[in-house]
């Protein structure tokens, strides 16, 4: 289930059938959380989804807020911004 790269090295990323998955569940999730690979899921030949551990998930999230604070901020920069208590006062709110 190891797929090379260009140069023959062992890549950490599997590309398994859904069909396959499903008769090594759990041999599948063992990989992934105990041996840091990512599995990508396909379907037909094409990847639908992707297991990956914990760790990942977790720096995923981290990216995620990180994006999010940066938009906020610019948000926060742009001209023509409504001041909270003009927006708190146009929905009715105290």
């Amino acid at each position: 289930m190891y797929m090379k790269d260009k140069m023959g090295e062992t890549d950490m990323t599997a590309q398994v059938n859904i069909v396959e998955v499903r008769a090594k569940l759990a041999d599948t999730i063992n990989r992934v959380a105990y041996g840091g690979e990512r599995v990508v899921l396909e379907r037909r030949g094409q990847g639908v989804a992707a297991l990956v551990s914990m760790e990942d998930l977790k720096v995923l999230e981290s990216l995620e807020d990180e994006a999010d604070v940066r938009a906020a901020l610019k948000a926060r920069r742009e001209k023509g911004r409504v001041p909270l208590s003009k927006m708190k006062a146009r929905l009715g709110m105290k």
